[in-house]
C-alpha cells in the first residue's frame, strides 16, 4: 500500500499489545547486550527502559519484553514502565527466536494486534509508534514505520498474522520474510520527520547515544547512516 504520513492521534479501541525484542547479547560491542547500554540524554536511563516508555506512551498495552543474554542483570535494571518478561532461551539463535517467543506470550492475552520494536534503535520513539498505530486504528492490519520510504521498525501485526509472521521467522530474519510476502497487504507510514532508524551494532555506533544524535533526529529528515534494518 501507498506510504502515508497520517498523523492522527491514536483513538481508543481493542488493545493492541507493544512487543520490545532486547535479548540480543551485542556480540560486536564486546558482549554488552544492548539493552543495558545508557542513552546520555536521559540521563542514565537505559535503552530498554526508553523502548517501554515509547510503547507504553504511545498506548500499547499490555507490555511483553523479550530477553535472553544477561537476562538476570537486565531484570534488575527494569525501570516503572510495568511489562511480562518473556525468556528466550535460544536468544542467540536470533532475533527470529525472539519474536517467535514474544508472539506465543501473547496468543493468551486480548491483544488484538501487537508493536514489534527494537532495543537498539535509539531514535525510535513514541512518535514513531504512534503513528504506526493510528494505520491500525484506521483500518490497516500489517502496518511498518518508513524512513525516506525505506520500511523499517516499529512493525504492527493484527493478530491474524501472528501465526504466519511466527513460522516465517528464522535466524537473524524476524518478520522481513513475512513482510517481504505481503506486501501488498502492508502499509508504510513515513517517519523521518520524528526519528531515524539507525540501530547500535558496532562501538561506532555508540555515537548515537549521545544528546546531540537525538536532537537531530527531531530537529530534520536525515537519513540514517546505514540503510535502515529491514529484519
Amino acid at each position: 500500500m501507498p506510504v502515508t504520513t497520517d498523523t492522527d492521534a491514536t483513538d481508543a479501541g481493542p488493545p493492541v499489545a507493544g512487543l520490545l525484542l532486547a535479548a540480543g547479547g551485542g556480540r560486536r560491542l564486546g558482549g554488552r547486550p544492548k539493552a543495558l547500554l545508557e542513552h546520555g540524554e536521559d540521563g542514565g536511563r537505559t535503552l530498554m527502559e526508553r523502548a517501554l516508555a515509547a510503547l507504553a506512551g504511545a498506548g500499547c498495552a499490555p507490555l511483553h519484553l523479550v530477553l535472553g543474554a544477561g537476562a538476570q542483570e537486565v531484570r534488575a535494571r527494569l525501570g516503572p514502565t510495568p511489562c511480562t518478561v518473556v525468556h528466550n532461551s535460544r536468544w542467540a539463535d536470533g532475533m527470529g527466536s525472539s519474536l517467535r517467543a514474544g508472539l506465543e506470550s501473547l496468543v493468551d492475552t486480548p491483544a488484538t494486534a501487537v508493536v514489534v520494536l527494537l532495543v537498539d534503535q535509539p531514535r525510535v520513539g513514541a512518535p514513531a509508534v504512534a503513528r504506526v498505530l493510528a494505520a491500525h486504528r484506521a483500518g490497516a492490519s500489517l502496518v511498518a514505520a518508513a524512513y525516506g520510504g525505506a520500511r523499517g521498525h516499529p512493525v504492527l501485526l493484527a493478530r491474524r498474522h501472528w501465526a504466519g509472521a511466527a513460522r516465517a521467522a528464522t535466524g537473524d530474519r524476524g518478520a522481513r520474510a513475512y513482510l517481504a510476502a505481503h506486501a501488498d497487504e502492508l502499509t508504510l507510514v513515513e517517519c523521518a520527520d520524528v526519528g531515524a532508524p539507525d540501530d547500535i551494532d558496532t562501538p561506532a555506533d555508540l555515537t548515537l547515544l549521545r544528546p546531540e544524535a537525538h536532537r537531530e533526529a527531531h530537529r530534520e529528515a536525515p537519513p540514517g547512516r546505514k540503510p535502515p534494518p529491514t529484519h
